[in-house]
């Protein structure tokens, strides 16, 4: 049963942290276009370079659980 919690609380944390980080980098691509439009092509090709490392962050996060849900080593 605490295998469960543990899990539970890495794959919680993961989508957390990947929320607010994703939350961060569309927000700041919106400032820079809003002050510079004409950069806009550029800052969205950041912007999604951003957000498929920060969507790592779970991906990361539900293998780490899934090893040691099954491996039982807590």
């Amino acid at each position: 049963m605490d295998y469960a919690i543990a899990v539970g609380l890495i794959f919680g944390l993961a989508a957390i942290g990947a929320g607010i980080g994703n939350g961060i980098v569309v927000s700041r691509t919106i400032e820079g276009t809003a002050r510079q439009p004409e950069s806009r092509g550029s800052l969205m090709g950041l912007m999604f370079l951003g957000i498929g490392l920060v969507e790592a962050l779970p991906v990361i996060g539900l293998a780490f659980g899934l090893i040691l849900f099954f491996s039982k080593v807590l």
